[in-house]
């Protein structure tokens, strides 16, 4: 499979594609555990379709020393023993932040109040931002149909 553009090598917009993936860096530097944001941006991904996305995120999110197993459980989280009370609350504000539509609220305050259960105000902007990149992220890359497979894990740091 051939991706219809190529992001980064288009004259019209790869200066914003390079903004976009500096913001991406950025949000490394947030106050959120490095496994969490992966876990985070491997849900998203997975429930947009974003196969070059969930590619990029598994890699990265085993190469700072999550599990197979933990990445194997992201889609049945609710079900699985292995994530953590912060991670379940993180798990569930990217899903309720991902599927807008289909809640008609977004985040709802039962969601929002757990993960301020979990996390502070600088972790839930943090969140905030990441999921909503994400979704950006893989709406760009859903379009455009980029290919998934050959990521390495630390290609665009």
């Amino acid at each position: 499979m051939d991706a219809r553009l190529n992001l980064l090598g288009s004259t019209a917009a790869g200066p914003v594609i390079k903004h976009l993936m500096t913001a991406g860096r950025a949000l490394k530097d947030l106050p959120l555990p490095t496994t969490t944001q992966e876990l985070v941006a491997l849900r998203v991904s997975q429930i947009n379709g974003c196969a070059v996305c969930v590619d990029m995120h598994t890699k990265e999110a085993f190469a700072a020393g999550e599990t197979a197993l933990r990445l194997n459980l992201v889609a049945a989280w609710r079900e699985a023993k292995v994530f953590t009370d912060d991670e379940r609350a993180a798990l569930e504000f990217a899903e309720q932040g991902t599927r807008v539509a289909d809640a008609g609220t977004g985040v709802s305050d039962g969601v929002w109040a757990n993960a301020a259960e979990h996390y502070d105000e600088d972790q839930l902007m943090a969140l905030v931002m990441l999921v909503s990149f994400m979704n950006a992220a893989n709406r760009m890359n859903i379009i455009t149909q980029q290919p998934a497979g050959d990521y390495e894990a630390g290609q665009f740091h």
